[in-house]
C-alpha cells in the first residue's frame, strides 16, 4: 500500500476519520494535530509509542481511555496524556466523538498516513465494524514500521 501524499490532509483510517491538521512537516518541531472522528465502540488495540508522546484533546463525545493500569472516562474540553512506552488506548462510550492527538514527533502520522487512504466526503467510512485479518495484520505491520508496538486487545 503506498501512502497518500503529504498534501492529503483528510483519510480514512480503518474505521475513522483523520483530519490532518498540523503536519509534522509543516514546523521545525515535528508537531503533529490529528483530529479523529470515530463512531462508538471504536477502540484500537493497547499499544505502546516508543518515540513519541500522545497527548488527546477532547473535542466532542465521552471516551473511556486505559493508559497503563488506569482507566479514565473523558469528556469534551478534557485532555489526557499517554506518555511514550507506556501502554495506552481508548474506546468511544458516545454514539461518535472527535478529538485530537498531538505528538512531537514523525511516526504516529507516519502511520496514519502509510495506512489510511484518502477520504472522498467528510464522512465516516462505511461500513462499520471489526477490522478483517487482512487490515489487522497491515495495522500491525505499519505500526511495526513506526515505532508503535500493538501489546493487547481493544478495550472491550
Amino acid at each position: 500500500m503506498t501512502a497518500p501524499p503529504a498534501d492529503i490532509r483528510r483519510l480514512w483510517f480503518l474505521d475513522t476519520l483523520v483530519l490532518i491538521r498540523v503536519s509534522h512537516l509543516d514546523g521545525a518541531d515535528g508537531i503533529s494535530v490529528l483530529e479523529h472522528r470515530a463512531r462508538q465502540g471504536d477502540s484500537p488495540p493497547l499499544h505502546i509509542h516508543r518515540t513519541e508522546d500522545e497527548i488527546f484533546h477532547v473535542l466532542e463525545g465521552r471516551l473511556r481511555f486505559r493508559i497503563a493500569e488506569t482507566e479514565r472516562h473523558a469528556g469534551a474540553g478534557e485532555i489526557l496524556l499517554a506518555p511514550r512506552r507506556i501502554p495506552h488506548t481508548y474506546r468511544v462510550e458516545s454514539s461518535e466523538a472527535r478529538f485530537l492527538t498531538i505528538t512531537g514527533g514523525r511516526d504516529f502520522e507516519r502511520m496514519i498516513r502509510g495506512l489510511g487512504r484518502p477520504a472522498t466526503a467528510d464522512a465516516l467510512p462505511m461500513p462499520a465494524g471489526p477490522p478483517t485479518p487482512e487490515q489487522a495484520r497491515a495495522l500491525e505491520e505499519a505500526c511495526g514500521r513506526h515505532d508503535i508496538l500493538l501489546v493487547g486487545p481493544p478495550l472491550g
